[in-house]
């Protein structure tokens, strides 16, 4: 038997069955909610209780990490919504149209994080539109923090609904 077949047998490729698939689910929405806007968010917690220092490395994190956000969607945002638009679409064609289980499973985990991208370049304008800092900042970090856990939230659960109807549907061995 060939190596390459003893590794498609031991590593299962379809998406929904593969517990892999589901690890790398629940780490990407942890880790889409733990970093607001490239900012780990016990900053957030640590400048709220500590203030002074902690205070100012938050709001200079912030700043930074705002302004590199509306700098890539000015120079590049219409060519990377295009690509965007054009990979989400394959996949969705690709995957739903034609019955591909890999493709599904992609569109099921970058259709929501496109989302948090446009989120997250909207909430980096309102920070540097308003000069948020202090309270104010945190109080907007944090309302983009539950934005994003509802849309993990949303994008979960609707993941393991497909995911369960694919397995039911097409059963453990394909076809």
């Amino acid at each position: 038997m060939d190596w390459h077949l003893k590794v498609f047998e031991v590593i299962d490729m379809r998406s929904f069955s593969n517990l892999w698939f589901w690890i790398a689910l629940a780490v990407m929405w942890s880790s889409a909610s733990h970093w607001v806007l490239g900012v780990p968010f016990d900053m957030v917690s640590r400048a709220a209780k500590n203030g002074g220092q902690a205070e100012i490395d938050l709001e200079d994190l912030v700043r930074i990490n705002a302004n590199r956000i509306l700098f890539i969607a000015a120079e590049a945002g219409l060519w990377l919504t295009g690509l965007g638009a054009f990979v989400l679409s394959m996949l969705a064609i690709s995957g739903f149209g034609f019955g591909v289980e890999l493709a599904q499973a992609l569109f099921l985990l970058g259709m929501p994080m496109s989302l948090v991208a446009l989120l997250s370049t909207r909430t980096a304008g309102l920070i540097r539109e308003g000069a948020l800092k202090g309270p104010d900042l945190r109080r907007r970090l944090s309302r983009h923090r539950v934005a994003v856990q509802a849309i993990g939230m949303v994008s979960i659960f609707i993941t393991a609904l497909w995911g369960m109807y694919r397995n039911m549907s097409v059963g453990p061995f394909g076809g």
